[in-house]
């Protein structure tokens, strides 16, 4: 069978183009940016790029077109499928009825650590010799690939509450059928397609009614958020976990101040202590999540936490780049006011009295729509110098949130000025953090050379 996947290099399509490379089909695919490291990966699992829309990329007519959501009606290949009558599904559906059929799925979901959490869950279950199948939206650095079909019956999937395709508006996680659940946390996001939080909820709920009741829903002791979801109506066995001392369900306890060392209880009695180079309460918690999902699968919690001690992060997760002079710079995903504020509490409490130098790109929909605009300047709290990209394409003025930080701020509107004024102000001993889930324009390495000279 012949597939061509439209919108092929984004992170969940483009590991459905490995998976179907895997299960043996003819696969192409067409994107508006064909480009490394995407490209390369493709290319190199023997996947036919195209360059654009072109509905020639589709003559000869493939068996199955496979539609991203970042496609909508007016594109050309679009209209091209939709007129020919070619047979098309989305990625969800793809993965549901080609992958997912018959596996034991668990589906990680929430607003925040989605990616690393089930980096965490795959992880333990390899560790485990269970060689799970695994759709990720990142690369796990224990993997060094973000998408495998493994060995059944364990599927692991970052559950997605993106829309699914142009033709179907559902949460992509309602396709997945999982059997066990995390529900990491819940805030608003993704403002392009949820007018509010209401609106996510009720696909969170929606999520929860396709759970079946032999498996398993794990949920925190204390989103407000999830608790409405969950009062909508919940038919599977609840387990819940946090970072507070309780004596019901799963919780860490005696952690770190930089959370490198936690003790893990279940029901008041301890299973074991992780130590490991993660830091930060975020990933405790991921942490705490990960190992009660994956006694679920059958991996006592002692074997879950012995796995974690050799976990080795996600790539662009708190990735340690470069270190150039005694400066160090991290690369991070943070796209999300909650998510900068955690990222930077963490790498406070490692790193003490230590300059922290913070570059933010704000490029999620939501972020460049000015959603949280407000509670920008607030997340930024833990660094010394902040710096803000300004493009001339946003939405809005980043000066704002400069002028809300203070005196340590500024947004500057290009990334060669960017580059040189973070360059002079950077001196030995200092951490430099990149805030951004795009590419920045470049100015990982960019930056890296200019501290170099």
């Amino acid at each position: 069978m012949h597939i061509h996947i439209l919108g092929i290099c984004g992170t969940f399509m483009g590991g459905i183009a490995v998976l179907a490379r895997e299960m043996g089909y003819t696969v192409s695919g067409s994107d508006a940016n064909v480009y490394p490291p995407m490209s390369t990966q493709l290319q190199q699992a023997g996947i036919q790029l195209c360059q654009g829309y072109d509905p020639a990329h589709l003559d000869p007519a493939p068996d199955l077109v496979v539609i991203g959501n970042a496609l909508s009606r007016g594109n050309a290949s679009i209209e091209f499928v939709l007129n020919q009558g070619l047979p098309y599904t989305s990625g969800p559906a793809f993965l549901a009825d080609y992958v997912l059929k018959d596996r034991w799925v668990l589906g990680v979901a929430g607003t925040h650590g989605k990616t690393t959490t089930s980096s965490m869950l795959a992880w333990i279950l390899e560790h485990a010799g269970l060689a799970p199948g695994l759709l990720i939206g990142g690369v796990p650095n224990n993997f060094d690939m973000s998408a495998r079909l493994g060995q059944a019956p364990f599927f692991v999937v970052e559950a997605d509450e993106y829309d699914t395709a142009f033709f179907d508006k559902r949460s992509k996680f309602v396709h997945y059928r999982s059997r066990t659940v995390i529900l990491n946390n819940l805030e608003f996001d993704h403002a392009d397609i949820f007018p509010d939080l209401a609106a996510i909820q009720r696909q969170f709920h929606h999520l929860v009614r396709t759970v079946p009741g032999n498996g398993l829903i794990i949920a925190p002791h204390d989103d407000r958020a999830l608790d409405e979801v969950l009062a909508q109506g919940c038919w599977t066995p609840l387990e819940r976990f946090g970072l507070t001392i309780r004596d019901d369900g799963w919780s860490a306890r005696d952690i770190a101040p930089d959370g490198q060392r936690f003790s893990v209880y279940w029901h008041g009695e301890m299973q074991g202590t992780l130590e490991w180079p993660q830091i930060g309460m975020h990933n405790v918690h991921n942490a705490v999540a990960a190992i009660a999902a994956a006694r679920h699968a059958g991996v006592p919690a002692p074997h879950a936490i012995a796995a974690l001690a050799e976990f080795r992060g996600v790539k662009r997760r708190m990735e340690l780049r470069a270190r150039i002079n005694d400066i160090t710079l991290y690369d991070d995903f943070a796209h999300h006011p909650t998510a900068i504020a955690t990222t930077l509490a963490g790498l406070r409490r490692r790193l003490g009295e230590a300059r922290i130098i913070a570059l933010l790109e704000l490029r999620s929909n939501t972020m460049r729509m000015g959603v949280h605009r407000e509670d920008i300047a607030p997340s930024l709290r833990e660094a010394d110098a902040v710096f803000l990209y300004n493009p001339p394409d946003l939405r809005w003025d980043v000066s704002e949130v400069a002028k809300a930080v203070g005196a340590k701020a500024q947004a500057i509107n290009n990334i060669p000025d960017l580059v040189q004024a973070v360059a002079a102000l950077a001196r030995p001993g200092d951490h430099v953090l990149i805030m951004s889930n795009g590419a920045f324009g470049g100015i990982h390495d960019k930056l890296t050379e200019a501290l170099k000279k």
